[in-house]
């Protein structure tokens, strides 16, 4: 889902998890953080695909009704929302992905999942929490267990809500297609987290505006007339067209699209002919497309259908047989953190961990699908941060140059997941606490 982006600077090498002085919050989660892990564990071995994370939301929905909150399941499929009121002020969503990866494991834990499964492309294969969402969801935990516990430190109303489907782009779409911000309280602040596997263990990484990239995939289908290899003259060869556009689609970033504005083309396949000597009729490509603003993203999708078309017709197909160009439906927006809430989330996570553990992140160009609930109502103040989770030792021998780090969605993706939930929930807790901290009239 997301890709991960390389730590700047020296500084940030060895960096402790600890705060510099224990608190009310600090000491809560660490009383927690036993139950945290086990439940991590729990999550881990036991992933679930995505649009079918019944067991595991079941199994949430079932720790957040233990904890007071009103609890509704099945919304926008698997998801889950439970809801604390707490009096008057801001509302706010604080949410969780649920889903797992179509990877078999390497990690060599010994919780490490033994899931098999089929997935949605019919391809039996083992599922891992590659990408991290055990820990979310271990964090969403914590989170919810604290905030119940100090009702008396907070006025308004917490929606805590366990998304599925984010490795597809589907589950917030889904959600908010069910109802989400008509059926439950409507948020005025949204947060939520990701581990990172290229910050060290227990880092904070916040990024101001956009975030995380639009993320389209487009398939283009280019029609030819295929025949024998020895004689091309009576073909309309499309691998030949496809490799021109394959080509002439390197311009549109490079090209058409301000340097200024960050933007990424690619081609991650190219399938035609089953045979060396037979010219076949039709060739496919199917491409990942990146961006952040509405503008460019259009600019890019138009420009991808006019080079298709004009390279066809330059080559002579006729017309009606021009390149079939399809956008999928399961487009990612891009996400966006409210510029002047994220530069708060920074003082106060600064000031609660220390400077060396928080720092403004590069904006990267993967995608998360959490995006959607800031782009459903623009009036949301929404955040999502990073935490790092690369174990110290391996940390110190990248830094090195004596290790190469797995990247999230790599089955050998092991976090450091006491740094991560412990900062996580910490983080999560503190947040919650100010945007829901009661007036002084």
């Amino acid at each position: 889902m997301i890709r991960s982006f390389a730590l700047a600077g020296a500084a940030l090498a060895l960096l402790s998890t600890t705060p510099a002085a224990a608190d009310a919050v600090h000491d809560a989660t660490a009383a927690k953080l036993p139950q945290l892990i086990d439940i991590y564990r729990d999550l881990h071995a036991h992933p679930e695909l995505s649009l079918h994370e019944t067991k595991t939301a079941a199994k949430l929905a079932a720790m957040a009704r233990a904890a007071g909150y009103d609890v509704t399941e099945h919304v926008g499929g698997n998801g889950v929302v439970a809801v604390m009121k707490n009096g008057a002020g801001p509302t706010l969503l604080i949410r969780s992905d649920m889903d797992a990866l179509p990877v078999t494991e390497e990690t060599g834990l010994p919780f490490a999942s033994k899931v098999i499964a089929t997935s949605g492309e019919g391809i039996e294969t083992g599922v891992m929490h590659a990408c991290g969402h055990d820990t979310h969801m271990a964090s969403w935990v914590g989170t919810m267990r604290n905030l119940a516990a100090m009702k008396d430190k907070w006025s308004g109303t917490l929606v805590m809500i366990l998304q599925p489907a984010e490795e597809v782009g589907k589950g917030a779409k889904m959600m908010l297609e069910d109802g989400l911000f008509k059926r439950f309280p409507h948020p005025t602040h949204a947060l939520a987290f990701h581990d990172s596997a290229s910050l060290p263990a227990g880092t904070i990484g916040i990024h101001p505006g956009y975030a995380l990239a639009n993320v389209d995939s487009v398939d283009i289908t280019v029609h030819g007339v295929g025949g024998h290899g020895a004689y091309p003259q009576a073909t309309k060869d499309p691998i030949v067209l496809g490799a021109a556009i394959v080509g002439k689609l390197q311009t549109l970033v490079s090209r058409e699209v301000d340097p200024q504005s960050p933007a990424v083309v690619t081609v991650g396949s190219f399938r035609a002919g089953a045979k060396h000597n037979v010219i076949p009729d039709e060739a496919k490509l199917l491409l990942t497309v990146r961006s952040y603003t509405p503008e460019v993203r259009q600019q890019l999708l138009d420009g991808i259908r006019r080079i298709a078309e004009g390279e066809a017709l330059a080559a002579g197909i006729p017309k009606d047989k021009l390149p079939t160009v399809e956008v999928k439906d399961e487009f990612t927006p891009s996400a966006y953190n409210s510029p002047e809430f994220s530069e708060h989330m920074l003082k106060l996570f600064g000031k609660r961990f220390g400077d060396k553990r928080v720092i403004e992140a590069p904006a990267v160009m993967g995608g998360e699908d959490f995006g959607r609930f800031h782009l459903a109502d623009k009036s949301i103040d929404s955040m999502i941060f990073w935490v790092g989770g690369v174990p110290k030792d391996q940390w110190a021998a990248s830094q090195a140059g004596k290790l190469d780090l797995p990247s999230l969605h790599s089955a050998k993706w092991a976090p450091d997941a006491e740094a991560v939930i412990g900062t996580a929930t910490e983080a999560m807790t503190a947040a919650a606490l100010d945007v829901l901290k009661p007036s002084a009239s």
